[in-house]
């Protein structure tokens, strides 16, 4: 890999982590603003499988749809598969709570952010575990 490959690769990793950082930091808060915290949930996922196409020199689509980004990851690794469940979840935390709605503003229960939380965590770890160490934050 060369290093401008890396430096994208480390650069998209930085991200997924401080998203996965500001959904942890936003979810403890004794108020906390669920809506915004799963949103990071999402982001988090999104932008490491973003990280492991880019390990695998693609340029990943420009997506909310981690689903659709796991699908991609698949024919370079399988074991992706494993993931499927988990993108399908938390995919659509892109733009459930991030816009008010006509009838009634909604925020997600505790309960969802932590499963969301636990759900980014999974996907983050698995696809650090596929990346070499020089390309970790």
């Amino acid at each position: 890999m060369d290093d401008t490959r890396r430096a994208l690769l480390r650069s998209w990793l930085t991200k997924a982590a401080s998203d996965l950082k500001s959904a942890r930091v936003l979810g403890s808060a004794d108020d906390a603003p669920l809506d915004t915290a799963i949103y990071h949930c999402q982001q988090t996922a999104e932008k490491a499988v973003k990280a492991f196409l880019v390990f695998k020199e693609l340029s990943p689509e420009k997506t909310h749809d981690i689903r659709r980004l796991t699908i991609e990851a698949v024919a370079h690794e399988p074991r992706f598969n494993e993931m499927m469940e988990l993108a399908v979840l938390l995919t659509p935390y892109a733009w459930e709570f991030r816009y008010p709605d006509d009838l009634a503003d909604t925020y997600p229960t505790r309960e969802e952010f932590d499963e969301a939380l636990q759900h980014a965590q999974t996907i983050y770890d698995f696809v650090i575990s596929l990346l070499p160490a020089e390309a970790h934050p």
